[in-house]
């Protein structure tokens, strides 16, 4: 089916209802988290289409914002497939354990357990994984990353939050933080992991400002269900992201595919989408969860550091771990910068071994009116980390993010 229309002069104010009626990201913003675990903030998809595009009324851009603003899907369940082609090599078990060396995307803890779900985000920061999700309202979420011979879960079931490994036999145990619960509809199926599409389309449906341009793009077929394609293109040169697509379902107005490519083209750098979906309320079993005899229980503090559920930005979290976090910028060119207040890269040689040098060969040399320091890029986030301890990081590329460090000097 062709396009319908551009209603690109009413998105600000629709994509404004979304904000108000979805709950915000409380942990998986971009550019903000990305400070954090850069990769780990941008996970995920390729949901598989069915054949032939469906017969769908022509609706507005407009109308398919209020229609996501509007739906009210608390119960679901279903299989999620992630791929995500930052450009960079498989971190494989390297990653957990960067997260959780990090502290998690901004949590500002490390249990060291590894059944805690900070440390096992970055895994899905390359290649392709399978999530098998499940939502009963606001209070019950199971979030299960399928591997080879083994399983890892994210279980919240009320005031508690488990997440288990299977593979080390070690469990994680947390307090969730009910006290949004009561006045915001959240439909997050997984306490800490971004699982499902619409999870990353808050974020996205957030940036439809005077910068972005917003259409109805056709119908197509998700997990057997209608789906209509909203597309979503930044207006503002200097970015990396070059398209964001988000296949709503024609009838609940819940979000089925999320695709983001780069604008340099090629392969979608994250494409999220369900295989399988039932929007019918998932056993009460589901959720039960009693840790298996022998496991190693680790006990994390009230909500482990984790977000809380009142739509807190990642950078709060952050700023209370580092000094001077702020943006800088608008829209798709929003830069965080944060200062570390230390002395940038450790220095040395790649030749004598040292971690400067080593750092320095991965990344590329750069200097301007904030000074020197060493650009690291993927095909979606680039990092400008100075010589003398500030961090400049954005979905922007490498001439956007100096100007960005000139203007902030």
């Amino acid at each position: 089916m062709a396009p319908y229309e551009s209603d690109d002069g009413t998105t600000a104010g629709e994509a404004e209802k979304v904000r108000a009626g979805r709950r915000k990201a409380s942990r998986y913003a971009v550019p903000v988290a990305v400070v954090g675990v850069a990769a780990a903030t941008i996970g995920i998809v390729p949901a598989l289409a069915d054949s032939g595009d469906p017969d769908l009324p022509e609706i507005s851009a407009r109308q398919l914002l209020e229609k996501v603003a509007a739906s009210d899907v608390e119960q679901m369940s279903g299989t999620v497939k992630i791929n995500t082609d930052l450009g960079l090599p498989d971190l494989g078990g390297l990653a957990g354990g960067l997260a959780s060396g990090l502290g998690g995307a901004g949590g500002g803890h490390d249990s060291g357990s590894a059944a805690d779900p900070s440390s096992r985000l970055m895994e899905l920061a390359t290649g392709t994984h399978t999530l098998r999700v499940a939502a009963d309202g606001p209070d019950r979420q199971k979030v299960s990353l399928l591997e080879n011979a083994a399983e890892y879960s994210v279980i919240h079931n009320g005031k508690d939050v488990w997440g288990y490994d299977s593979a080390s036999d070690e469990v994680y145990h947390s307090t969730a933080d009910g006290t949004a619960r009561d006045h915001r509809k959240d439909r997050r199926s997984g306490e800490d992991f971004p699982a499902t599409p619409g999870d990353f389309a808050d974020e996205a449906l957030k940036a439809a400002d005077g910068t972005t341009s917003v259409t109805v793009d056709g119908t197509e077929r998700i997990a057997g269900r209608d789906a209509y394609k909203l597309l979503i293109r930044p207006r503002q040169s200097g970015t990396t992201v070059g398209a964001v697509s988000i296949a709503v379902d024609a009838k609940t107005g819940t979000p089925l595919k999320f695709t983001l490519t780069p604008a340099s083209g090629g392969a979608a750098v994250l494409d999220v989408g369900f295989t399988k979906v039932s929007f019918a309320a998932p056993a009460a079993s589901t959720f039960d969860f009693t840790p298996p005899k022998g496991a190693e229980v680790t006990e994390g503090d009230d909500r482990g550091g984790h977000p809380d559920r009142t739509g807190r930005m990642p950078g709060k979290d952050l700023a209370g771990k580092y000094d001077g976090l702020r943006t800088i910028g608008e829209g798709w060119n929003t830069v965080a910068v944060l200062d570390t207040g230390g002395s940038g890269m450790p220095s040395g040689s790649a030749a004598d071994g040292g971690l400067g040098g080593f750092l320095g060969s991965l990344g590329d040399h750069a200097s301007g009116k904030f000074g020197s320091g060493t650009v690291f890029s993927t095909r979606l986030v680039n990092a400008l980390i100075t010589d003398d301890g500030k961090v400049y990081v954005g979905t922007v590329d490498k001439a956007t993010l100096v100007r960005a460090a000139d203007a902030a000097k």
